[in-house]
């Protein structure tokens, strides 16, 4: 009996330390090193809210706004980045509030609509009264979202993986972080370990593993031992609501793109098809052997169909197209 009580006591106390010696967020300065394409990273303040993201491009070229998903960051874009400013464009990808280098305040609402206000603050600021928007998994619901509710601001809409509802909620890690206390307790554990990350995104990158080299996946790794990223997270899930994207779909009016992994665990193209039918004359395009982020897996594939896309004049083809990469 004694030695199950000190087994207990001895756990709870690695909790306790868990918690308590958390960083309470990513040190730029410190880490600057470990950053891809640092030269390119620009902070602003967004209602009194330090907001990082990185920019390329000519600013007189059309502006693609670039936004992660969830629990991610700029990271997410690296391998795509420079190149699509080489197409001719004018590219800024910051990190959503509560991600990455970005703040994470207590008082912020972490809804999709509120990092969408986030977005259009950050288009003003840039002097932009319209721009590209690109967004992966949960930031293509904020870029959606921006496309329905400020429609003069969007020229174009490129939805990669796009999170269109609240399946994802169901997945257990999801439910452990909506979990009251445990999700509290457990998240710094499943969020914070450099071993599930590097589980997580070989999942995530299907077949192409490979992908996950060690600079890469310390980059990642820094931003997620946070007491802030993990705060972020948790209320992200818990105020979790896409499900507007596919129910109001048929409102986009906007010329769309949208771009899918054939073997996406997270988000099943299965979504991308019906975000296809909904939305109309938007167009989908299906990169076989691929998983969640076509992006870091075909980068090169990516930017051309991208940059094709972005450059014809006419996008009203509804046609169903495949990628094979």
């Amino acid at each position: 009996m004694r030695k199950r009580y000190w087994i207990a006591g001895a756990a709870g106390a690695a909790v306790a330390a868990k918690l308590l010696f958390r960083p309470a967020d990513v040190d730029w300065q410190k880490n600057r090193e470990a950053v891809f394409h640092a030269g390119h990273s620009r902070f602003c303040e967004i209602d009194s809210l330090r907001v990082h993201y990185q920019e390329a491009g000519n600013p007189d070229c059309p502006t693609a706004i670039l936004i992660h998903g969830f629990c991610s960051s700029t990271l997410v874009w690296s391998k795509v980045f420079l190149e699509l400013a080489e197409q001719g464009f004018h590219v800024v990808a910051p990190d959503l509030l509560g991600f990455g280098y970005s703040a994470k305040p207590r008082n912020f609402d972490y809804t999709i609509p509120a990092q969408a206000r986030m977005i259009v603050s950050l288009l003003q600021q840039l002097g932009k009264d319209r721009a590209i928007l690109v967004g992966s998994s949960y930031g293509g619901a904020v870029a959606g979202s921006i496309a329905l509710d400020y429609p003069a601001l969007v020229g174009r809409l490129i939805l990669v993986g796009t999170v269109s509802n609240n399946a994802p909620t169901r997945y257990l890690i999801m439910r452990l972080f909506a979990a009251p206390i445990l999700g509290d307790l457990l998240s710094p554990f499943l969020v914070g370990s450099r071993r599930l990350l590097r589980r997580r995104m070989m999942r995530v990158y299907d077949r192409h593993s490979w992908q996950m080299d060690e600079r890469r996946l310390d980059a990642r790794h820094l931003p997620l031992r946070t007491k802030g990223t993990h705060r972020a997270l948790i209320r992200t899930v818990r105020r979790w609501d896409a499900e507007r994207i596919q129910r109001e779909a048929p409102q986009i009016t906007q010329p769309t793109l949208l771009i899918w992994g054939h073997d996406d665990q997270d988000v099943p193209v299965t979504f991308g098809q019906q975000l296809q039918e909904s939305i109309p004359g938007s167009r989908l395009i299906v990169f076989r052997n691929c998983g969640h982020l076509p992006h870091e897996e075909y980068p090169g594939e990516f930017v051309s169909v991208v940059s094709t896309f972005l450059k014809a004049e006419d996008t009203s083809n509804e046609d169903r197209v495949t990628a094979t990469a």
